[in-house]
């Protein structure tokens, strides 16, 4: 096994083992892709990647983390996101997105701006913002709302949409974003998730909107293409059964 060996999951064959992480461009209006999404993504595949994947793409508008994320909460997105995946396979990558949802780290200004603070309605912010629970990020964050069951159920269903778009688009891999302190990550970590009801507690109810949101897209998104799934390490899942978070993948 060497990294610039081909190889295979699913039906899907990678030319080599080496993959473009997703990268924040924070370059996106309204979340649709662009001619620089087009340039970074594809000098990766004209420079030989394998597996190239967009930025963590927004699932509902109020998910992203910046107002200039890329986005695939409505069907207008398709057209520009499979502009980019046919530049892809012109050149022989396989074409990736992320899914995600920001929690409550939405809201926030580009890295390069200055000025830290949230920002605003009147800058293009938005309020209010979710999370697993009603504490911030940090106290001069935005405090977000706790989801409620049918909060959960909505982004459930906002990631089969985003799978369904992305497979419209011609992505060929998914993977759902569960770390960095978005919005699943606070659910998986009890450091965080302090809820006492059926999505808090036990590592069954705290992967349990994770079950559902994979759930949600395996309905839309084939069996023949690969769903991958990333997690921090300090997750709060390795001391309490990490080794069973790929069952939660499986195609029902």
């Amino acid at each position: 096994m060497h990294l610039f060996d081909s190889f295979q999951i699913r039906d899907i064959s990678f030319r080599n083992r080496i993959a473009v992480s997703p990268m924040c461009e924070y370059s996106s209006e309204d979340g649709f892709a662009n001619d620089w999404h087009l340039v970074h993504l594809g000098a990766r595949a004209v420079g030989g990647a394998g597996t190239v994947l967009t930025e963590a793409n927004a699932v509902v508008a109020d998910g992203r983390i910046s107002p200039s994320d890329l986005g695939v909460w409505k069907d207008a997105h398709i057209e520009n996101l499979a502009r980019i995946v046919r530049f892809l396979r012109q050149h022989g990558s396989v074409a990736g997105k992320q899914l995600a949802h920001a929690g409550f780290k939405a809201s926030t200004p580009v890295p390069w701006n200055p000025q830290r603070t949230p920002v605003s309605v009147a800058e293009g912010g938005w309020r209010p913002i979710y999370s697993s629970t009603t504490k911030g990020f940090t106290p001069e964050s935005i405090q977000p709302e706790a989801l409620t069951p049918e909060g959960i159920a909505g982004i459930a269903r906002a990631f089969g949409e985003a799978a369904r778009r992305s497979l419209e688009a011609g992505f060929e891999l998914i993977e759902i974003h569960g770390a960095h302190g978005y919005l699943i990550h606070q659910f998986l970590s009890p450091l965080v998730n302090s809820r006492t009801d059926q999505y808090g507690g036990s590592f069954e109810n705290r992967t349990r909107i994770l079950r559902e949101i994979t759930e949600a897209v395996r309905k839309v998104w084939p069996e023949r293409l690969p769903l991958w799934l990333r997690i921090s390490h300090r997750t709060g899942l390795r001391t309490a059964g990490l080794s069973r978070i790929p069952s939660l993948l499986r195609s029902k």
